[in-house]
């Protein structure tokens, strides 16, 4: 992380403790600093990317934002006693670009080693299985099977499945479109042979193929966290994170959660 100065030690912030259909210790009340330090212009401006539509989505009528991610939100800002101001983003990779440059106070994203010098993320409160969906008839039985020669992978740029594949796919193609919902439309309109995403949203969009397949394993945990700018926040020791988290399934895939949040700070 990067180092800093006393100035921007003030704005380090202390966050998260979040958890998914199971009771917590009720955290402390925050103290003015503290409250300061979350939302330094009196509302917390939270990122919200809808294009991750098992935690968030967007009404095409009306623009609002519904989901696990907004109800996580907006109840870390009722904790700290603050207003809230969600602002919606249609990929990671945007979302990011606004946290780094100030547009966001925090922003619910996926842990990414890549970012860690310039972004902070609290522990993860869950994590969803990543793969991969092949079209019908893809000879493509296993996780192992796509990095071969030839293939050729949709991806949504600059997300965390991007970050990792290029690391570790030695011979399979990644084609990036813009966002969750761009990867989809290279996917189908280029006739890939696989589409990453992670595992619910996949199920989705299999109903759409007739005859395509979610296949089973993982290559990745996809970690959901809390994350700010990374702003001198591994010099203040004083500060403390937890998380913990737990799904219930009541159909296949589809989630349904109570989130509720708070903000850790010993003074």
């Amino acid at each position: 992380m990067k180092s800093s100065t006393p100035g921007t030690l003030a704005r380090a912030l202390a966050i998260v403790a979040a958890c998914v259909l199971a009771a917590c210790a009720t955290a402390p009340p925050l103290t003015p600093a503290t409250r300061a330090e979350l939302a330094p212009g009196g509302t917390l401006r939270a990122g919200i990317n809808y294009g991750n539509v098992v935690l968030a989505t967007k009404d095409p009528k009306t623009g609002e934002l519904n989901g696990v991610h907004v109800d996580l939100a907006r109840d870390l800002a009722r904790r700290a006693g603050v207003n809230i101001e969600l602002i919606g983003y249609d990929s990671a990779g945007a979302m990011v670009d606004g946290l780094k440059r100030g547009a966001l106070d925090v922003a619910l994203l996926s842990a990414e080693p890549a970012r860690a010098s310039e972004i902070t993320f609290s522990p993860a409160y869950v994590d969803i299985d990543a793969t991969y969906l092949v079209p019908a008839g893809s000879p493509i039985r296993d996780v192992a099977d796509v990095d071969r020669d030839g293939t050729r992978v949709a991806i949504a740029a600059k997300s965390a499945y991007e970050f990792f594949l290029s690391r570790n796919l030695k011979h399979a193609k990644l084609v990036a479109g813009p966002g969750t919902f761009g990867a989809y439309d290279v996917f189908v309109s280029g006739k890939l042979d696989a589409l990453v995403g992670i595992r619910p949203r996949l199920v989705i969009e299999s109903e759409k193929l007739p005859g395509s397949r979610v296949l089973a394993g993982r290559f990745m945990a996809i970690e959901q966290t809390i994350a700010t700018p990374t702003l001198g926040f591994a010099r203040l020791p004083s500060a403390r994170i937890r998380g913990g988290a737990s799904w219930s399934i009541d159909a296949p895939y589809r989630r349904r959660a109570r989130v509720y949040a708070s903000v850790l700070y010993s003074p």
